[in-house]
């Protein structure tokens, strides 16, 4: 009876120990994100780039923000979620979902032309008769076209920092020291009017408004200024109140002044050297300042937003946000076999890619971001870089791409 009673025991000891380990091994099992936050370690160790953050989101909610690499690689200081740089052109949809907002209370249309709020003339002067509307400037067709005096003078170091350790000597765009700045209005007059200082001939293309697309840096500038005067606003104080407080993208801004320089990475030139912190002139252009975990934000809203969904427009105004306002006659010729060429069919400073992504991308001196949603799945993407990409460096533009494409064969993974 006894030794009954003991194998009977034993095999309730085994059973349970056997339960108990199968218990133990399923909860070290990795999860979705622990695989995803490896397999994007493994890539930052190949040490072509210095620090970069992502974020992923579908219609429902945020479903993953990360980290890698140094913010600052003297200190080995870690890029999180939290880090702060600039955007680069991905600031433009912020023009965009402004401009909208702008004329949803009433102080635009977007088939005014310009001269109807600009206290200096605009005109190209290939076609002194033809005027160029704001619609125009939102889809990159005014015929406004950016120069060397552009490259060469709207970027201005930041004052007090220490330039002894940073590479003031950028092969792409000129920093300028910080008593070369001025205010943006001033910059857009000298460069546009044909009596201004900067004004050179080729800053107009030999295109009527609305005829061909011509991406241009300054155009999209001259949008925010006039959202300044229908608004009596600033442009950053506009988009302040009516897109980043609303998200609660707290650690996001238009300036150094504006955010916490703590949280700011440094930025690497192509061949690891530091840059100093600098801004733009005409920071509507590309000088957001944000971070990943801010970002996440953004892209849900635009997603909630195409999906008629959105808290910061309207059902009408984020429709004619995302409706694509130009088709092939606009173009020399497009380019439909890269996924995520938001240029291949603009809207409102937002792009249509040939092959079903909305959306925008940037670069500019130590920065590179993506910036895109899938229309079928509602699943959306970003990625920000503190490195340079530099001219014909394979190797670094080949890990940009793998960090992108590991994020998409996760989604299904992540999603709840």
């Amino acid at each position: 009876m006894k030794n009954a009673i003991r194998l009977l025991f034993l095999s309730f000891l085994c059973i349970a120990c056997k339960q108990n380990n199968q218990s133990n091994q399923a909860t070290t099992q990795p999860t979705a994100s622990d695989s995803l936050t490896s397999e994007l370690e493994g890539i930052w160790k190949n040490g072509q780039i210095n620090g970069f953050a992502v974020a992923m989101v579908d219609q429902n909610g945020v479903l993953y923000t990360k980290g890698f690499g140094y913010a600052d690689r003297e200190t080995k200081k870690e890029y999180t979620e939290n880090t702060i740089q600039h955007i680069a052109s991905v600031s433009k949809t912020l023009i965009g979902i402004a401009l909208m907002k702008a004329k949803e209370i009433g102080k635009l249309q977007l088939d005014d032309p310009i001269e109807n709020y600009l206290p200096f003339q605009v005109i190209n002067p290939n076609y002194p008769d033809e005027k160029i509307t704001i619609r125009h400037l939102a889809t990159h067709t005014s015929g406004i076209k950016d120069s060397d005096q552009y490259m060469n003078r709207a970027w201005i170091l930041e004052k007090d920092q220490d330039l002894s350790k940073v590479s003031t000597d950028y092969p792409y765009q000129q920093l300028n020291p910080s008593e070369a700045d001025m205010p943006m209005e001033t910059f857009l007059k000298e460069y546009l009017t044909t009596t201004g200082e900067y004004y050179q001939n080729d800053h107009y293309i030999n295109f009527k408004p609305g005829e061909r697309y011509n991406y241009s840096n300054i155009g999209a500038t001259l949008c925010a200024l006039i959202i300044e005067k229908a608004t009596g606003e600033a442009f950053d104080s506009f988009t302040q109140k009516h897109i980043l407080d609303p998200l609660q993208m707290n650690d996001t801004g238009w300036s150094l002044a504006a955010i916490d320089r703590s949280m700011h990475s440094r930025l690497y030139r192509n061949d690891q050297t530091v840059l100093p912190f600098y801004k733009g002139i005409t920071y509507p252009d590309g000088m957001l300042i944000s971070s990943s975990s801010d970002m996440a934000k953004y892209l849900l809203e635009l997603v909630k937003g195409y999906s008629g969904e959105g808290t910061l427009l309207n059902n009408e105004s984020y429709k004619e946000f995302f409706t694509e306002q130009l088709d092939a006659r606009h173009f020399d010729e497009r380019n439909s076999s890269n996924p995520y060429n938001g240029d291949y069919s603009p809207a409102i400073f937002i792009g249509h890619s040939a092959k079903g992504y909305v959306g925008h991308s940037g670069g500019d001196a130590g920065v590179g971001t993506w910036f895109y949603f899938n229309k079928e799945d509602k699943t959306g993407r970003y990625i920000v870089i503190n490195t340079d990409m530099g001219n014909d460096n394979r190797a670094k533009e080949l890990e940009y791409y793998a960090i992108w494409d590991t994020m998409n064969e996760y989604f299904n993974r992540l999603r709840p």
